[in-house]
């Protein structure tokens, strides 16, 4: 059987683990010691970008033989800024998490078949991010 589910939880780490097949295993722990794995890399990747801040999370349980798993399937800001202590956020910081959080759309598959190089990647998400960042600045107003 599988619940699925979301939460704001507070990241209080993520640990990347090799698994004894060599794929990497990424553990969220939030800071009431739950724990979230994700073997995609780019949730896992996204995941460490919120050590420390708030963040809300989609995930499913799945209980197999008698073990109940929790996946991690998605991560983003949390409602309100993911700045713990509630303050304002730097708008080019919400526009990265933003772009981040677009990029497998920007790219054109939530599942790359390879590794994107980081100059390719940066090419691609920047004019969004400004654009995003722009947004930010501007209240959301439009500029006619």
């Amino acid at each position: 059987m599988t619940w699925r589910m979301d939460a704001e939880v507070q990241v209080r780490e993520v640990e990347e683990v090799e698994t004894r097949t060599g794929k990497t295993r990424y553990v969220l722990r939030d800071d009431e010691g739950r724990e979230f794995t994700t073997f995609r890399p780019q949730i896992g990747r996204q995941a460490m970008q919120f050590q420390g801040k708030r963040a809300h999370i989609e995930f499913h349980e799945e209980e197999r033989n008698g073990f109940r798993n929790v996946y991690l399937d998605a991560i983003r800001d949390a409602p309100g800024g993911g700045d713990a202590a509630g303050g304002g956020t730097d708008p080019d910081e919400v526009a990265w998490s933003t772009a981040v959080e677009a990029a497998p759309w920007v790219l054109g598959s939530r599942e790359p078949e390879g590794e994107v190089p980081p100059e390719e990647l940066f090419e691609k998400l920047e004019p969004f991010k400004r654009l995003v960042a722009e947004d930010i600045r501007e209240g959301g107003e439009s500029k006619d």
